[in-house]
């Protein structure tokens, strides 16, 4: 059998090209922020994040190109700018834990900062480290395909359609963030909400048939139902995740506020009429009550659901998981056993600088740990078991998105084993209480950011690998983003907590609410196990009549019905612009066209609301501690009308413009987004 070809990069190893610039690197910092705030953002509100890869490369490209910069400097950019997500990913679902579980009473610069910071910076560099000894096996891996890393070094590949792909989500951005602008001091609707009272209805149908001996319904029985929010980030999330996920993530939501709501406010509604005020004689207090049936009953409900779903998701993915713990080891033996590379293209950091980084990182989980736990015996051992974990978890991680992409890798799942290890570890050693739970939730934190940040830099090295970039110089740019996006990403988090609170309607970060349940739950021994445990048998049924994902149903019961009928509508768009392409009798190269504007165009409009979403979100906290408003108001009471029109101009625009950028047959089929 005749040995494979030698991998030739794009960029010939012997070829002489700028690279590791102040500009490349200054541009990939920006960006790490940016978008990892979007995210952040997102993903505290809508519990998605979404790939930053490609968007980075469109904006990489475009900026340098008028810099008249290199490919590799791009490809630098490009690292750099896209790691602040998966620092956000991690970030998100468990530092909002600490202040939704209590062990953080206040999230502020002076309580919070240098925990958040810490956390972030450890489980950071330590992706990052571990990627750097398993970088060489793991991406010249003829088994796993990479696709995102491939369908990004082809972007890179075809420059002339950079200024296009830019424009086309630059201009998106801004309309996003004006949209949202717009909405937020009252020129429109951003949601309407209806009130529903299920007992009134019953009992004036039951006045059409009376007949004697007739039951009587009792009050009670309200809900609330929400217009789909006419949010750009929400239509964008639903518009990338197409109409069968969104029609799923929303009837979670239909779920909680069509049945179960309705129903324990029907059943409950005495006892909830003798604790209002007014005795339960106005819709608004019935109103009040079925959002506080929905934040106390079902959205345990739905943790249990979640954590079914999770464990699911790691089922269906047990071939590929087992894969990656065998090759963990093998690759581990490998990359011990070979040489120092020479050529540029084969150069890694220092391998003794990486185990001395490894060293120091273990140690600063050691403190780390103890300064949560109060128990040094304790940190110790955790420390030494999840340094172990988490690098078979970093592996993992860099073999799924080596497989599937990182869209698809299931950070949340390794995060939540993680977890249930940690806790368990702690309650072994005696740690218990409010301490236990902030150790728990540093672990996983720790590991989550770790899993999250090897996944996205292996896709990068692998777009390097293909281009012919330096892989010692993306590994240090990535600890310089990650030294960056840890010190600054505490704040978006900050903003929007001091604005809205984590865990309310407004930011109901899931996955933390998740983690805190649990850590609470098997460490402080705080949790509704029976609620929970109806969510979990709910989760089994979902499996068994072959629900696709059980974890996104569980979502949808747990977020504001507006964010998932938002969600739904987007996956509606999309739905209609597939169908408009079908029809058209396009070839293949004119649907890469229309797929990539359409991903493009959801792109921005995401990322233009979560930027403006955090600077409004700003102006809420100052709001809040000045006592009055500062930002204008123009309706008092914002015309629905309005709100329709403009979800109906969003709507054209994410159907006709992707439509409008086919392009003739002749042109060459572009890099399909893969997000």
């Amino acid at each position: 059998m005749a040995d494979a070809p030698k991998h030739r990069p794009y960029v010939p190893e012997t070829m002489q090209m700028s690279e590791f610039t102040v500009r490349a690197v200054i541009i990939g910092l920006v960006l790490t922020v940016i978008l990892g705030s979007a995210n952040a953002y997102l993903g505290l509100r809508a519990g998605m994040t979404i790939a930053a890869t490609y968007p980075a490369a469109v904006i990489a490209m475009a900026v340098l190109k008028l810099l008249k910069g290199s490919l590799l400097e791009e490809n630098i950019a490009r690292t750099v700018g896209s790691i602040g997500e998966s620092v956000a990913a991690g970030a998100i679902f468990t530092i909002p834990a600490f202040v939704i579980a209590g062990a953080w009473p206040v999230f502020d610069f002076k309580h919070a900062y240098w925990n958040s910071v810490a956390l972030m910076a450890v489980g950071g560099t330590l992706g990052i480290l571990f990627v750097t000894l398993l970088r060489r096996v793991m991406v010249e891996d003829p088994e796993l395909p990479f696709p995102e890393s491939v369908a990004a070094s082809e972007i890179h590949k075809a420059g002339q359609q950079g200024a296009k792909a830019a424009k086309i989500l630059f201009a998106n951005m801004g309309l996003g963030g004006l949209v949202y602008f717009l909405g937020s001091i009252n020129l429109f609707s951003i949601s309407k909400e209806f009130v529903l009272n299920v007992g009134q209805l019953g009992r004036s149908m039951l006045k059409m048939t009376k007949s004697p001996g007739a039951p009587t319904l009792q009050a009670g029985g309200m809900t609330t139902f929400s217009a789909p929010a006419v949010s750009p980030a929400y239509l964008g999330v639903g518009y990338i995740i197409g109409p069968r996920l969104g029609a799923l993530n929303f009837a979670g939501g239909v779920f909680a506020w069509g049945l179960l709501v309705p129903l324990l406010v029907f059943f409950l509604g005495p006892q909830l009429a003798a604790t209002m005020p007014d005795g339960g004689s106005s819709p608004d207090s019935w109103s009040a009550a079925a959002g506080a049936v929905w934040f106390s009953i079902v959205r345990p409900i739905a943790v249990g659901g979640m954590l079914v779903g999770a464990g699911f998701t790691l089922f269906r993915m047990r071939k590929n998981l087992m894969i990656g713990m065998k090759r963990a080891v093998s690759d581990l033996k490998k990359s011990g056993s070979q040489a120092t590379a020479t050529a540029r293209v084969d150069r890694d950091l220092n391998i003794k600088a990486v185990f001395l980084g490894l060293a120091i990182v273990l140690v600063a989980m050691i403190f780390l740990y103890n300064f949560f736990a109060h128990n040094f015996t304790g940190a110790i051992v955790a420390a030494v078991v999840m340094i172990i974990l988490g690098f078979f978890f970093a592996a993992v991680s860099g073999n799924l998105v080596g497989m599937i992409g990182s869209s698809n890798n299931p950070i949340s799942g390794l995060t939540l084993c993680t977890l249930i290890i940690a806790a368990l570890l702690m309650v072994s050693i005696g740690v218990k209480g409010p301490s236990g739970v902030a150790a728990v939730l540093g672990v996983a934190a720790v590991v989550c950011v770790s899993s999250a940040v090897a996944g996205e830099m292996l896709q990068d090295l692998k777009v390097g690998y293909i281009l012919g970039g330096t892989p010692a110089k993306m590994q240090l740019g990535d600890l310089l983003g990650i030294v960056v996006a840890s010190g600054v990403l505490f704040f978006p988090l900050m903003i929007l907590n001091n604005a809205y609170g984590f865990g309310s309607p407004q930011l109901p970060a899931p996955q933390a609410g998740l983690m805190a349940s649990l850590s609470q739950g098997i460490v402080g021994g705080n949790m509704p196990w029976p609620l929970v445990v109806v969510g979990i048998l709910m989760g089994f049924g979902l499996i068994l009549i072959e629900v696709r994902s059980p974890m996104l149903f569980s979502v949808g019961m747990y977020l504001p019905l507006e964010t998932t009928f938002a969600i739904f509508v987007g996956g509606l768009f999309r739905w209609a612009t597939d169908k408009l392409r079908d029809r058209a009798n396009l070839n293949d190269a004119q649907k890469a066209r229309v797929e990539n504007a359409g991903v493009l165009t959801a792109s921005g409009l995401i990322a233009g609301e979560a930027l403006i979403g955090l600077v409004i979100a700003g102006f809420r906290g100052v709001e809040k501690q000045k006592g009055h408003a500062i930002l204008p108001v123009i309706f008092a009471h914002p015309p629905v009308i309005l709100g329709g029109i403009v979800l109906f101009l969003l709507a054209l625009l994410m159907i006709r413009l992707p439509l409008a950028n086919a392009g003739s047959p002749d042109e060459p089929a572009p890099p399909t987004a893969i997000m």
